[in-house]
Order: C-alpha cells, then sequence, then structure tokens
C-alpha cells in the first residue's frame, strides 16, 4: 500500500485517525513518510487558506485520538510541531483543536504535563520575537484584536483548569512556570526543540537536540498583559494553590525594575539641601532647560524631563497600576485581607531589604488605604514590631517605613499615629536609660533612627494631636524631652532639617522645655549627621516620600498628605497659632479628602481625584519648605540641580 498524500486526503475522521495511528507505530520501524507528512502540515501555519486550516483541524483531531502511541523518545518532531504551535497564529476552530490536543496530552503521560503547561504559559502572551512581535503590538490596538486577546486567553485559562481536574498536582507544577517565564524587557526564549528534548529521560542534557536560547526584546505591552493574566490565576479557581507563589513573584519583579532604574545619569545628589526644601513644589520656576509654556514646572514636565524614553519606569509604572486594580478588586470581593497577607510576608524579604527601593513599596501604601483598619493596622504594628526587636537586622528600615507611612497617610486615624509614636519614643527612653555612653553614631544608630523618626512624624501630625486635648496631652506625657536632652544628642546627629523644622514647630506651640542652645544643632550639618547616614546618606531614607511614576501617583494622591496641606496650617513669620478649625479644614479640603476630626476613626470620599488642573496643582504646591533658605545653603536653590526629595533613590541602611 503506498503512501498517502496528505494534500489529497478523502479518508472519513475514523480511517485518518487509523492512518495516523499507523504512522506513528512506522516512525519506530523508521518508515516516516506520512508521520513526516503530518508534521509538516501542523507546523505550517503562515497564510492558511480555507482548505489548509481544515485538514490542519483535522490532523491536530486525529492525533488527539492518538495520543497513546505517542512516545517522547520517537516523536519529538511531532511534539516540537505541537508544542510550536500559537493560539494567537489561528481562528477558533483550530485553537479549540489545540487545546484538546493538550488536555488529552497532560492526560496521557505525565511526561507532557510541564510541555503542555509551558505552552499555554507561553500563549499569555502573544509570539514576542519579530517580526509577529510588532504585528500584534499592532492589532491589539484594534478591536478585533482585543477580540482575537480574549479568544486566546480564555481558551488558555479554560485549558488551564480542565488540566487541573485531570491531572490533580498540576497547578503545583504551573506555579513554578508561571514564575519563570516571567518576561523582562529582554527573555531569552528558549528553542522549542530544546523544551521538547529536555523532556526526553534519554538525554541528561538539551544539547543533543540543537538546544539554544534567543534574545527577544519584549514589548512593555506583553509585559503586562503576562502580568494580567498572573493575577487572573491568583483571582481565579486555582488562586489557592498559586495565588501566593504569583503575587510574590510580582513583587519580586516589582523590584528588580525599581533598583533598574538608574538615578545616577539623571541627578547629583545636593546633601546640604534640608529635606523639607526638596519636594516637588520647590522647583517651581528656574527650570529653563524644560520647554515649558509656563513658569511652573508642569507634572508633563517633570514627568518628561526624568522619564521619557525610560522603557523601565514605564513599565513598572503600568505593572504598579496593573497590581492596583487587582487590589481593588480583591477589597471589593472580599479577599484583600488574605492577599496582603501574602503581600506583607513578600514586604518583608524583599522591598524592605532593597537597596535603593523608589516605588514598589506603595504597593504596600495602597492596599493599607484600601482597608486601614485591618491592612493598615497589620503594616504598621509589622514596622512596629520589627523596629523594637532586639534581633532583627533591618530595624532602621522598619522605622523609616513607619515615620514615612504614618507622616504620609490621610486615611490613618491620629489617635493612632500617636499610639505607635510614643510605642516608638518608649523604646528609645528605655534604650537611653540603659546607655552612659556620649554620642556616637555608628553604634547607636538605631536609637537615633528612632529619634529621627519621632520627629519626623510631628513635623506632619504635631497640629493635628495638638488639636485634640486628649491626644495633646498624651503627646505632652512622651518622654521626648528626656531623649532630646539624653547625653547620646540625638539632635546633633539626626537629619538637620529635619531636627531644625521640628525645634520650630516645639517652639511655635510651646510643647516641650527643650534648651534654648538646642534650637542652634540643627541648622548646619555637621560631622555626627553624615556619620548617621552613612557614605549613602541612609538617613535621608523616607520611603514614602512623593511618587514620580505618572500613573502610578494617580492613585496614591488621594490618601496622601504633602507637606504643603502641613505647611498651609502656620504662619512661620508671625509665630502666631492656628485654630483646630484651620487644621482640619487643612487636610479636610485637599483632593476632596477628609481626615478624623476626633481621633478615633476615619474618613475619606473619593470624589475628584481624577481632576487633572488639581493633580497639577498638587503637584506645583507640594514644597515642604518651612522656609527660605536659600541664602544659609548658599543660593542653591535657586537652581534647578537635581530631582526633589527622594525622589533620589531610597536605600535600606542594612542592604548594605
Amino acid at each position: 500500500m503506498g503512501v498517502p498524500d496528505m494534500d489529497e486526503l478523502s479518508f472519513t475522521d475514523s480511517e485518518l485517525d487509523y492512518h495516523v495511528r499507523n504512522a506513528l507505530k512506522a516512525v519506530v520501524q523508521g518508515d516516516c513518510d506520512f508521520y513526516n507528512q503530518l508534521v509538516a502540515v501542523i507546523h505550517h501555519k503562515e497564510r492558511l487558506v480555507a482548505e489548509e486550516v481544515a485538514l490542519l483541524v483535522t490532523c491536530l483531531k486525529a492525533v488527539t485520538g492518538a495520543v497513546s502511541s505517542i512516545h517522547i523518545a520517537h516523536h519529538r518532531s511531532l511534539l516540537a510541531a505541537i508544542f510550536g504551535m500559537s493560539l494567537w497564529d489561528y481562528g477558533t476552530d483550530v485553537m479549540d483543536a489545540l487545546v484538546e490536543l493538550l488536555v488529552s496530552l497532560a492526560s496521557s503521560s505525565g511526561e507532557y504535563v510541564d510541555l503542555c503547561l509551558e505552552m499555554l504559559v507561553g500563549n499569555f502572551i502573544p509570539p514576542s520575537a519579530p517580526p509577529s512581535a510588532s504585528y500584534f503590538v499592532e492589532l491589539l490596538t484594534q478591536p478585533r484584536g482585543l477580540a482575537k486577546k480574549n479568544q486566546v486567553l480564555d481558551r488558555v485559562h479554560s485549558t488551564l483548569k480542565d488540566i487541573a481536574s485531570v491531572v490533580p498536582l498540576s497547578p503545583l507544577r504551573l506555579e513554578k512556570i508561571v514564575r519563570d517565564r516571567m518576561p523582562n524587557i529582554y527573555t531569552k526564549e528558549p528553542v522549542v526543540e530544546a523544551i521538547v528534548a529536555s523532556h526526553d529521560p534519554r538525554h541528561s542534557s538539551c544539547a543533543l537536540s540543537g538546544c539554544g536560547e534567543s534574545l527577544t526584546r519584549v514589548d512593555a505591552k506583553f509585559i503586562v498583559m503576562y502580568v494580567e493574566n498572573m493575577l487572573r490565576l491568583e483571582s481565579g479557581v486555582m488562586g489557592e494553590l498559586v495565588g501566593s507563589t504569583i503575587l510574590v513573584a510580582l513583587v519580586d519583579r516589582l523590584i528588580d525594575l525599581d533598583v533598574e532604574i538608574a538615578w545616577d545619569e539623571i541627578l547629583q545628589d545636593d546633601f546640604h539641601k534640608g529635606i523639607f526644601d526638596m519636594e516637588l513644589e520647590d522647583l517651581e520656576g528656574h527650570a529653563d532647560h524644560i520647554e515649558q509654556d509656563c513658569n511652573e514646572l508642569t507634572r508633563e514636565a517633570l514627568i518628561q524631563r526624568f522619564f521619557s524614553g525610560n522603557l523601565v519606569a514605564e513599565k513598572l509604572d503600568s505593572l504598579m497600576v496593573l497590581t492596583f486594580e487587582h487590589l481593588r478588586s480583591c477589597a471589593e470581593s472580599g479577599r484583600l485581607v488574605q492577599v496582603f497577607e501574602i503581600l506583607l510576608q513578600s514586604f518583608q524579604k524583599t522591598i524592605l531589604t532593597a537597596y535603593k527601593s523608589k516605588f514598589a513599596q506603595f504597593v504596600m501604601f495602597y492596599a493599607c488605604s484600601l482597608d486601614p483598619e485591618n491592612c493598615g493596622k497589620m503594616f504598621a504594628d509589622l514596622l512596629l514590631n520589627i523596629f523594637v526587636s532586639s534581633l532583627n537586622p533591618v530595624r532602621m528600615s522598619a522605622v523609616s517605613y513607619l515615620a514615612s507611612y504614618l507622616a504620609r497617610t490621610k486615611f490613618v486615624p491620629v489617635s493612632f499615629v500617636a499610639a505607635m509614636l510614643e510605642s516608638v519614643v518608649n523604646w528609645c527612653f528605655l534604650y537611653c536609660k540603659k546607655q552612659e555612653g556620649d554620642i556616637n553614631p555608628k553604634a547607636h544608630k538605631v536609637f537615633y533612627a528612632g529619634c529621627q523618626a519621632t520627629m519626623y512624624v510631628l513635623c506632619f501630625r504635631m497640629r493635628q494631636m495638638l488639636a485634640i486635648p486628649r491626644l495633646k496631652s498624651q503627646l505632652c506625657l512622651m518622654r521626648i524631652e528626656a531623649i532630646l536632652g539624653h547625653p547620646l544628642k540625638p539632635l546633633q546627629v539626626c537629619l538637620p532639617s529635619i531636627v531644625e523644622e521640628f525645634l520650630r514647630l516645639v517652639k511655635a506651640n510651646h510643647v516641650f522645655s527643650l534648651p534654648q542652645s538646642f534650637v542652634e544643632y540643627g541648622m548646619l550639618e555637621s560631622d555626627n549627621s553624615r556619620a548617621f547616614g552613612g557614605m549613602e546618606r541612609f538617613d535621608m531614607f523616607f520611603p514614602f516620600d512623593p511618587c514620580l511614576l505618572r500613573k502610578c501617583d494617580s492613585y496614591i494622591r488621594p490618601n496622601y498628605v504633602y507637606w504643603s496641606m502641613v505647611r498651609s496650617t502656620y504662619d512661620e513669620d508671625d509665630g502666631e497659632g492656628t485654630s483646630d478649625e484651620d487644621v482640619e479644614e487643612a487636610y479636610a479640603s485637599r483632593n476632596g479628602m477628609s481626615i478624623p476630626d476626633d481621633g478615633s476613626g476615619r474618613s475619606y470620599d473619593d470624589e475628584g481625584n481624577s481632576d487633572a488642573d488639581e493633580f497639577d496643582y498638587s503637584l506645583n504646591k507640594m514644597s515642604i519648605t518651612p522656609r527660605d533658605s536659600s541664602n544659609k545653603f548658599g543660593g542653591r536653590m535657586q537652581r534647578f540641580m537635581q530631582m526633589p526629595s527622594k525622589i533620589r533613590p531610597s536605600a535600606s541602611p542594612e542592604s548594605l
């Protein structure tokens, strides 16, 4: 009997099943003619006409019926052709036949489970190699491209569930595959033949099959799409099995991107400038090298200056927003606390210990804003517990995070801020009681970090606390005077601009009885202050300083306290006090937000958050400049020389 010509097949489906099964068996005896034709039909994918599509569907169905005859050692070319297919290249008829084949392969032998899962995960995004990548990037901007996306991804996720139903352990294999295949800007794509060969038990190495990798640049849209699919898995039926791994992998990738942003090329740090002199609004005017139609540095001009063409920053921005949307969805479905507990563990292992983390930490900020009573409290409690633990190596980072969080959040009740602050102060006071030596920035760096955190929080929250009699009494009973007057001399060690602003507020509000000579300690930077911060100036680590990512900032801003909102509650020139009503109004009138008026709860409203004009106003008016320090610092504020505040890289002190 002659070898049938695949282009002239006139068999019924059952007859074709018979010939395909025989062809698979014939390969073992060396007869590959019909087998090679079968492989060629499956491998061919360019510009298929209707007859070729019908033939491909028929062959895929025939192979599905003969999966028991497939052996990974004898039919590697067929398996390579199958797993080299992409759902994105075909219509729905071929898609359906292909995913049916994948389920049959996965259920027939454990050897094929990983191969099937890898192929499906590979279809999270369109083919990323040129020229297909540019075609799909353009296609996805059109309605038919979005329809194609839904057709593919719906089948991918339904097939993953089908495989999980017949292979119960497959989700455990899936989580590793999803994590390992998560793309970066440049991704090494393994050759399909190498993937198949690596599962061949006869070979310890895939080198025998021509193993190799191709370096492919992945479009940022594809990376976002991949994460969308990760989060779809996390929120789906397999979320209980793979959800934690997916969330951890996502946070890891956010940190990878965060630290990849190279600040050194776009700023020169000027450490003589006070931390309160460096928030964004003191960049108004004096930006001649940035083209703009007005004298103020607008939000768009700022982002254009520092992020135009920065692929890493743009990708991080998109992934952060995608994460925010997922967290909001979790909050709406009542599972945010469960997800947040996983994020909290990941935060401790990655973000808290990361060097030069600039933006990834705002995932925690946003999650807390969605559920302050649970997530917000859990986050603050964790940071406080780390700080007071004598064995934890990241205590300085923890108290820096705690201070920045308490200072910058609108949704945290001021009563809770006072309670957290009192715990930090109590630890510092107990530390002082055990010390009899003199000033030593390196030996007592955790103590100085606690003192600086206390003063930093009070720079933002003192007026709120004084506006509530109960909290005012609580503040006055704290042992802050004893701490600041201790021979360890924290006022001479902590960041001068924070010390100066804190002492100015203390004097204006007559809160503590500090010796007059202390006022001079914060005026200029000292050797002790530099020693506390180290060469990298870790004393300037404020993790929740204003976020410069365009889209990410729009989510953070409604719940964020800018210094201008605090600064507007007093007038430094006449030194006169401000009424309680002025304090409340200053916080409640920004961005349509409100804060607790009794220190016992929280409230906020979402109206007006998307107003673009208000956004630009807030960005251009968020200075935390307490006074005109340009003369004191040699007039450096008159030139646009650097990124504001931490918008320099944040760096955890223990990361070195």
